[in-house]
């Protein structure tokens, strides 16, 4: 079976981190490393099978069809394939306005 290299970007390492501070700050370090880890745990599980994830209705309607997500909810991690590179590009709370999020990111 063809594996899989899985690389985050610097957005999606900020992502990841502030989403740790946040439970670091409002919960404990015990629910903030355990969530770190869920979080790096699948992502890591694309390097063997990276088509489980769907394209995102944001983009579909966009037809920007070369992003995909997977969840953990209620988390919603965004990643492109490249030859046998998966690049995880954000990892977003699903509560929140996604398309404003990314909205605001692309002014930047």
């Amino acid at each position: 079976m063809k594996k899989y290299n899985v690389i985050f970007d610097n957005v999606a390492e900020d992502d990841i981190y502030e989403i740790y501070d946040y439970v670091l700050k409002n919960d404990s370090t015990e629910r903030a490393d355990k969530l770190f880890n869920a979080i790096r745990k699948t992502c890591a599980k694309l390097n063997i099978l990276p088509f489980r994830g769907h394209i995102p209705p944001e983009f579909y309607e966009l037809s920007i069809t070369e992003v995909r997500e997977i969840r953990l909810k209620p988390y919603r991690i965004f990643y492109t394939i490249e030859d046998n590179t998966i690049f995880i590009h954000a990892v977003l709370d699903g509560r929140r306005d996604i398309q404003t999020i990314l909205f605001e990111r692309n002014l930047r």
